[in-house]
C-alpha cells in the first residue's frame, strides 16, 4: 500500500464512510469529534474536509463543520457513463501492472466483503466494497484518473444501491469475475467485467425507483 498523509487517511474514512452509508447522506460532519474517533489533531480533520468539499462528498464551512452532500439522481445517469469510461481504463492498466502480492491483497479484500455479507454485517460489507475497488484502481498508478473517480463517487447513490435486496451477494460475484480477469491477464474480460458490475448496480436502482413509483 502507498504512503498516505494523515489529511489523506482521514479523507479516506470519511469517503469510506460516506460510500458505505454508515456515514448518512446530510449528516453533520465536527472536527473535534472526528479527530477523537480517529485520535489525531484538528489540523488533518480540517485539511481532509477542505478536499472532500473540492470533490463534492461534503458542503459547508470546514472550520465550523461541514454537511455530507446529498446526491442527485437525475445526474447519476451521466456520471455511470462517465465512471464506466475511467473505472474501465484504471482496470485495464492495473492487468498490466498487478503483482502477486497485489493479487493477495485483492483476494483478502474480496473475502472480507463476502464474509461481511454472510455475517449480516451490511455496513461492513459496503465498505469492504470500497476498499477492494480502490486498492484494486490503485494498482493502475494512474493517480489523476483515479482522483477523477474519487470525485465521480462523490456523486454516485453507492448507499442507496447497496441496500437494495441481494444487491451485496450480486456485487461479490461481480467481484470474482472482476478478480479472475485481473489475475488472468486478461485485459477485455477485466474491463467487460467492471463495466457489467457499474452498470448492474444502477440498473437495479433504477429498476427499484420505477417500482416504488408505480
Amino acid at each position: 500500500m502507498q504512503y498516505r498523509t494523515k489529511e489523506e487517511q482521514v479523507a479516506d474514512f470519511l469517503r469510506e464512510g460516506i460510500i458505505s452509508g454508515r456515514i448518512a447522506r446530510g449528516s453533520r460532519l465536527k472536527q473535534q469529534e472526528i479527530a477523537t474517533l480517529l485520535n489525531t489533531s484538528i489540523t488533518p480533520v480540517r485539511e481532509a474536509l477542505k478536499l472532500l468539499a473540492a470533490e463534492g462528498y461534503v458542503l459547508g464551512d470546514s472550520f465550523r463543520g461541514a454537511t455530507v452532500a446529498p446526491f442527485d439522481l437525475e445526474a447519476s445517469s451521466e456520471v455511470l457513463s462517465l465512471r464506466i469510461l475511467l473505472e474501465t481504463q484504471l482496470v485495464r492498466a492495473a492487468v498490466e501492472k498487478v503483482t502477486a502480492a497485489d493479487i493477495g491483497e485483492l483476494r483478502t479484500m474480496a473475502a472480507e466483503f463476502a464474509s461481511a455479507f454472510d455475517a449480516g454485517d451490511n455496513e461492513g460489507a459496503r465498505a469492504a466494497n470500497y476498499r477492494f475497488h480502490h486498492r484494486m484502481f490503485e494498482i493502475a498508478r494512474m493517480p489523476q484518473t483515479l482522483h477523477f473517480v474519487q470525485i465521480l463517487w462523490a456523486r454516485y447513490p453507492f448507499d442507496l444501491i447497496n441496500r437494495l435486496h441481494g444487491r451485496v451477494s450480486r456485487a461479490a460475484d461481480e467481484h470474482d469475475e472482476m478478480l479472475a480477469a485481473l489475475i488472468a491477464g486478461d485485459a477485455a474480460a477485466a474491463m467487460l467485467a467492471t463495466r457489467e458490475h457499474i452498470e448492474a448496480g444502477f440498473r437495479e436502482l433504477r429498476n427499484s425507483v420505477a417500482g416504488t413509483a408505480t
